[in-house]
């Protein structure tokens, strides 16, 4: 079967469940972290190499200044828990995204948790922080004109946060919308993408399971035809 290597994952919903559940935003938040847990747990079950997570885009700068401050401070919080579990476990982790907007004990922590994760080989997240897609394509496009070479596919994906990173075969989206938000724009040309109506913390490792085994079904032709045509 025709089994992944890269997952990919719009983490969408958090605020609503919180409200739903006559609580905060914030409270949404902090639950769905407990879904990234199991959703990392089982994507090594499924011996998935890559797992990209959108935690954090270019355009949430626009919620208000506490909900901003209470996901940096949750983000810091769970890499002061985590860094040596994520060692055991063999765990890379590695950030793509301008880091510079978050707090410098945020970035120090962050660049700390690569550096110590770097070699590890059992799976390696990419945490998508103040993301967006046309600014990394931007970006590409700024360095390959500052070192006056081709601009090309091939330059254009080596300048990407994601330059090594094979695209994603599987994009999930939770929380009933439907669209990519600015991510990933480029790697997602041929990925096939997955709308949940559940919202991120009511996301189960049976569900990521069940979009697992829908993906090997899919008969993948990458414009070609299959044998049926």
């Amino acid at each position: 079967m025709n089994s992944p290597k890269h997952v990919a994952i719009i983490m969408d919903g958090n605020g609503r469940w919180g409200l739903k559940k006559k609580k905060s935003r914030n409270y949404g938040h902090k639950r769905g972290l407990e879904t990234v847990e199991k959703i990392i747990n089982a994507a090594i079950k499924k011996n998935i190499e890559y797992l990209t997570l959108f935690v954090f885009s270019t355009e949430n700068w626009r919620r208000p200044i506490k909900e901003i401050n209470y996901l940096q401070s949750l983000l810091s919080t769970y890499l002061d828990k985590e860094i040596n579990n994520l060692i055991k476990r063999d765990i890379k982790i590695r950030v793509i995204g301008k880091l510079n907007p978050f707090s410098t004990s945020l970035n120090k922590k962050l660049k700390k948790v690569e550096s110590l994760t770097k070699f590890n080989k059992r799976i390696q997240i990419n945490m998508a922080l103040n993301y967006g897609s046309r600014q990394e394509i931007l970006n590409a496009i700024k360095k390959i004109k500052k070192k006056s070479i081709p601009v090309n596919e091939k330059n254009i994906e080596k300048y990407l946060y994601t330059n090594g990173i094979p695209d994603p075969e599987i994009l999930i989206r939770t929380g009933n919308t439907k669209r990519i938000s600015n991510f990933l724009t480029w790697q997602l040309i041929y990925t096939e993408i997955f709308f949940e109506k559940k919202m991120w913390p009511d996301f189960t490792k049976e569900d990521f399971y069940s979009i697992i085994k829908k993906f090997q079904k899919i008969n993948r032709n990458f414009g070609g035809l299959n044998d049926r045509s």
